[in-house]
């Protein structure tokens, strides 16, 4: 137990901080500008989970082999696609806002799919890697998942704020330069990697 406890600690700490001004956190941020709270935390929570559970099984088993150039690429791609699709922005009927406020299955895809690519490669899923490597994997699994998720539940609190207070033309636009600014990261991440 003392063991897990460890791990878990360690784990959350390094990915807590690791998670500070990263990536995800501010797409964390422009996703709760977007999309209602509960929504965007289980997007992010299962799209971590699954990440950082492959992360600790090649930490633990295999090693850092995962050709994360190639996924760094085409995650950037997609984030210049959503950049240009919040630009082109979508028109709803009263009807079709009130069903869109009260489902959540797209919302939950759309953050889900975004934070699994994002996350692919990133510093913490390397960092888990590593320490996957020293420590037991389920207390790492655990405790990078919760840290995560901590540290994007910050940036979804300041997301929501921002959202009451700035005009739907500034989030439009300011959403769409941050998925161009993740797009391009992480695209020049990919050919830097994969040289």
């Amino acid at each position: 137990m003392e063991g897990f406890l460890a791990a878990l600690g360690i784990s959350f700490a390094v990915i807590f901080v690791a998670e500070l001004g990263d990536k995800s956190q501010l797409m964390a941020m422009t996703f709760a500008t977007r999309f209602k709270t509960v929504p965007v935390l289980i997007g992010i929570t299962v799209a971590t989970a699954v990440v950082h559970l492959v992360s600790v099984g090649i930490g633990y088993g295999l090693g850092a082999t995962l050709p994360t150039g190639w996924i760094a690429l085409i995650a950037g791609i997609a984030f210049l696609a959503f950049g240009a699709w919040t630009l082109r922005g979508d028109k709803l009927t009263d009807d079709e806002k009130t069903k869109a406020e009260r489902s959540t299955g797209s919302a939950i895809w759309a953050v889900g799919g975004a934070f699994f690519l994002a996350e692919l490669g990133d510093k913490t899923m390397l960092a888990t890697i590593t320490l996957a490597t020293q420590h037991g994997w389920f207390g790492v699994w655990v405790g990078s998942t919760v840290g995560m998720v901590a540290a994007d539940a910050l940036a979804i609190l300041v997301g929501r704020y921002l959202g009451r207070h700035l005009p739907e033309k500034v989030i439009k636009y300011g959403a769409a330069a941050l998925f161009a600014i993740f797009g391009i990261w992480l695209i020049t991440e990919g050919v830097i990697e994969v040289r």
